[in-house]
């Protein structure tokens, strides 16, 4: 069930939450993010929070890829940070999502 509405520093913080738990060599979409956060739909604003996130935070936001495996456009290092980390790649360029995407525990 979509929450209707959302208060903007809960939502960051549930967003950090998952970042924080995505293993090395797995990634998340943004829009799995906001489904799992109880937000579906909201994948721009899963973007919006990762990139104001705070930087003492150390969130993998390396970890974070679009919904078809695309990488964060102007970001070249994610490539190399995902591929230190195990994470393959389609000849697209994508990541390969059925080997590296994360399926989060339910107990998580």
């Amino acid at each position: 069930m979509t929450k209707p509405r959302y208060d903007k520093q809960e939502f960051d913080l549930e967003v950090y939450d998952v970042v924080g738990q995505i293993p090395p060599g797995k990634v998340l979409s943004y829009g799995r993010i906001a489904h799992l956060i109880g937000m579906p739909g909201h994948a721009r604003r899963v973007g919006r929070s990762m990139a104001s996130a705070p930087p003492e935070r150390n969130l993998p936001g390396h970890r974070v890829v679009r919904s078809d495996g695309g990488l964060v456009p102007c970001w070249p290092a994610q490539r190399t940070l995902l591929e230190k980390e195990g994470v393959t790649f389609r000849r697209s360029g994508r990541v390969d999502l059925e080997r590296c995407g994360w399926e989060i525990p339910a107990e998580a």
